[in-house]
């Protein structure tokens, strides 16, 4: 399994550090929806789930996370701990957000707009899904 994460490029100066995002440029796909997760209580795994066409990368703009992936045959940790990094989640690929810091805020771009269909909630089915590709 590949796993791409991506470095953006902070601007910064005595006042502060900023990181701009375009699509197409620094983000590898068109941005249709943006959310965030915080106060992510200690213990705490959210995600259990993959999607059949959504991409999204993940970043963890405030504190930190871990990311555990895994396209059916294999499993990887990815932690993010940098706000101007991203990792690129593709689809067909299951993913559980994990290790929230107390501070932490993970902020994901997404692809598509939400779509309930596009999900796959169910770990089995995942697997079935993949192997059937």
């Amino acid at each position: 399994m590949q796993v791409v994460k991506y470095m953006f490029q902070p601007h910064g100066d005595d006042r502060g550090q900023l990181v701009a995002l375009e699509e197409h440029k620094d983000i590898p796909f068109e941005i249709k929806r943006v959310y965030y997760m915080y106060d992510t209580k200690p213990g705490v795994v959210r995600g259990f789930h993959a999607h059949k066409s959504l991409e999204q990368i993940l970043i963890c703009i405030h504190g930190s996370c871990k990311i555990r992936l895994d396209n059916g045959s294999e499993k990887k940790v990815v932690p993010l701990e940098k706000p101007y990094e991203g990792l690129y989640v593709a689809n067909d690929m299951w993913r559980e957000m994990f290790d929230f810091s107390e501070d932490a805020v993970l902020m994901v771009l997404a692809s598509a707009l939400y779509d309930e269909s596009d999900y796959i909630r169910n770990y089995d089915e995942f697997i079935d899904y993949v192997s059937k590709k």
